[in-house]
């Protein structure tokens, strides 16, 4: 598990956190984990499968059509990306 080190936190903000945490009955370690973990991974944040799920029903996607594709799709892997046009000269196009 990663390990964060947090510098110049002012003294008022390390006094606020302490009370924020005796208020929550947690560490302040555990209050600070709390707040980031909020910060970066908020409860209304946008859930893929939820989202695709919630697309299919709209539109009425069924599981025969769900298999009706998996059987007509090319199952061979597919070719990495390539990226080195990336780094190339911005006037220069990209090698295709």
């Amino acid at each position: 598990m990663a390990a964060v080190t947090i510098r110049n936190l002012s003294d008022e903000t390390h006094r606020a956190l302490k009370v924020r945490a005796a208020q929550h009955n947690r560490s302040t370690e555990a209050e600070m984990r709390a707040i980031l973990e909020a910060a970066v991974r908020p409860e209304q944040r946008l859930r893929l499968g939820s989202a695709l799920a919630e697309m299919s029903r709209t539109i009425g996607l069924t599981n025969a059509d769900v298999e009706a594709l998996e059987q007509v799709r090319d199952a061979r892997p597919a070719d990495p990306l390539r990226f080195e046009w990336f780094c190339s000269t911005p006037t220069s196009s990209p090698r295709r």
